[in-house]
C-alpha cells in the first residue's frame, strides 16, 4: 500500500488529509509535534471563531495584496462559499455577522475540530502525534523525534503543513525553514504579520494607559484609511486596526527605518467645525475641561497627545485641531515574531506549480502558512490555509495516479 505522509495536524494539513482519504489503497498519515491536532485553530477560535468572510470574492482577493494573483487560483477551488458547504457538511451550520464575518454556529473551534477528526479517522486516516519532523534521511526517508526516540518513515508522497514561524508554543515555530533550504527549496524570511508594533512610550504614559483601548478612532498610512480601535500595551500599541495596516507599517520600517500611524481621534467631525469649537473662549476651564466640552477628548485620547505633542502644540488651535484629526503615532519596530498572529515569508511559490508541488522535488507538497503569503484577520487566513490544504492534497492524488 502507498503511504502519504502529510506533517502538520492545522487546517491545511488536515484538509490535505481529507482529499487523500478519498483515494483507494492509500494509507495517509498525519504527523504533528504537538500531543493533539489543531491547536493554534482552537486557540483561534478562543474569543469567537471566525471561519471567513462573506464579502463579493473580488474585494476578498484584494486582500492578499502582492499575493492575490497566487492566492485567487486556490480560492477558485475551494473559496469561502465552498468552506461554509463544507462545514455544513460537518453538521455545523454558520452565520454571518454584521461585519460581514462568517462564524460557525456556536461561535467555537472545538466543536467543528471534533467532528472533522471524527470523519477523518472514520476515513482511515491515521493521526501520529508527538511526532516532531526533523528531516530527511539519506534514502529520502522522514525523520522524526518522538517519545521513544527517533523514527523514519517512507512516504510515496509528502505534504508539509508546517504553518508559519509566530506563536511557537502552539507548534508554529519555523524549524522547518533549514531543513528546506538545505533541500534547495527557496524560502522568503518569516517575517511577523497582523502584529504589534514598538512605541517609546514615556514611563508615565505606559504607567497609566497600558491595557486601554483607544476607539473610536480612523487611522490612515500610505494612502489607505480605515475606522477601527486598538490596545494601547506597555510595549506599543496592537489589535485589530493595528493589524490591518501591518504588513505596510513593517515594510516602511524596513525601507527607510521610521513609520507613523496617522489617528483621526474624533471621526465623524470635520476639521473646520473642529477648529471652530476649539476657538470658542476657555474661561476659567482648564485645557484638560476644555478638550473634554469642546472635542470629546478625555482619557488615553488626551493622554496620546500630551504624549505626541509639544506644550505649544497643545495651547494653539489650529495646530491642536489639526493634530486631532491627523495625529502622527510614529511606531520604532514590529513587535516579535512570535507574538504575531500570523507570519509573512515562506516557501516561494514561484518553486511550486499550480497544484503546490516542489518542481524540483517530485512528490512534496507545500500548504498553508509555510507559503509566501500574508492576509489580515478576518477569516482570510484561516480561508487560504483551507484552501491550499485542500489544493495541495488534490495534487498529491492527482501526482501519485499519474505515477501509477
Amino acid at each position: 500500500m502507498r503511504r502519504v505522509a502529510i506533517i502538520g495536524g492545522g487546517p491545511a494539513g488536515l484538509m490535505a488529509a481529507e482529499q487523500l482519504a478519498a483515494v483507494p489503497g492509500l494509507l495517509v498519515e498525519v504527523f504533528d509535534a504537538m500531543p493533539s491536532p489543531g491547536r493554534k485553530f482552537l486557540m483561534a477560535g478562543k474569543g469567537g471563531m471566525n471561519i471567513t468572510h462573506s464579502e463579493a470574492p473580488a474585494s476578498f482577493r484584494q486582500r492578499y495584496g502582492e499575493r492575490q494573483a497566487e492566492i485567487a487560483p486556490l480560492l477558485e477551488v475551494f473559496g469561502a462559499e465552498q468552506l461554509r458547504a463544507w462545514i455544513h457538511g460537518l453538521g455545523i451550520e454558520t452565520f454571518v455577522g454584521t461585519s460581514g464575518r462568517v462564524f460557525p454556529t456556536g461561535m467555537k473551534a472545538a466543536p467543528l475540530l471534533r467532528a472533522w477528526l471524527h470523519r477523518l479517522r472514520a476515513a482511515g486516516v491515521r493521526l501520529h502525534m508527538r511526532h516532531r519532523w526533523l528531516g530527511w534521511q539519506a534514502d529520502g526517508a522522514l525523520r522524526f523525534a518522538t517519545p521513544a526516540g527517533e523514527t523514519t518513515v517512507a512516504a510515496t508522497a509528502t505534504v508539509l503543513a508546517l504553518g508559519g514561524g509566530s506563536w511557537r508554543r502552539l507548534g508554529s515555530d519555523g524549524a522547518w525553514v533549514p531543513l528546506l533550504a538545505a533541500r534547495g527549496v527557496p524560502v522568503a524570511p518569516l517575517r511577523p504579520a497582523n502584529c504589534g508594533f514598538d512605541v517609546a512610550w514615556s514611563e508615565h504614559f505606559r504607567s497609566r494607559f497600558a491595557g486601554q483601548p483607544v476607539k473610536p478612532v480612523v487611522a490612515s498610512f500610505a494612502g489607505r484609511q480605515q475606522p477601527g480601535e486598538f490596545n494601547i500595551t506597555a510595549h506599543g500599541i496592537e489589535g485589530g486596526l493595528v493589524y490591518a495596516f501591518a504588513a505596510a507599517l513593517r515594510e516602511a520600517l524596513a525601507a527607510g527605518g521610521t513609520a507613523a500611524l496617522n489617528l483621526d481621534l474624533v471621526p465623524g467631525r470635520s476639521l473646520e467645525r473642529l477648529r471652530a469649537d476649539l476657538a470658542r473662549p476657555r474661561g476659567h476651564d482648564s485645557l484638560a475641561s476644555h478638550l473634554r466640552r469642546r472635542a470629546g477628548i478625555e482619557g488615553v485620547k488626551a493622554g496620546l497627545l500630551r504624549e505626541l505633542l509639544a506644550p505649544e502644540q497643545l495651547q494653539q488651535t489650529d495646530s491642536l485641531a489639526a493634530a486631532l484629526k491627523a495625529l502622527p503615532l510614529p511606531v520604532a519596530a514590529p513587535r516579535p515574531l512570535d507574538e504575531a498572529i500570523s507570519t509573512a515569508g515562506g516557501v516561494c511559490f514561484a518553486a511550486l506549480d499550480a497544484a503546490l508541488m516542489v518542481r524540483d522535488r517530485p512528490g512534496l507538497f507545500c500548504a498553508g502558512e509555510m507559503l509566501d503569503w500574508e492576509a489580515p484577520t478576518g477569516g482570510y487566513l484561516l480561508t487560504a490555509c483551507f484552501a491550499s490544504g485542500h489544493v495541495a492534497g488534490r495534487g498529491a492524488a492527482a501526482w501519485l495516479s499519474a505515477a501509477d
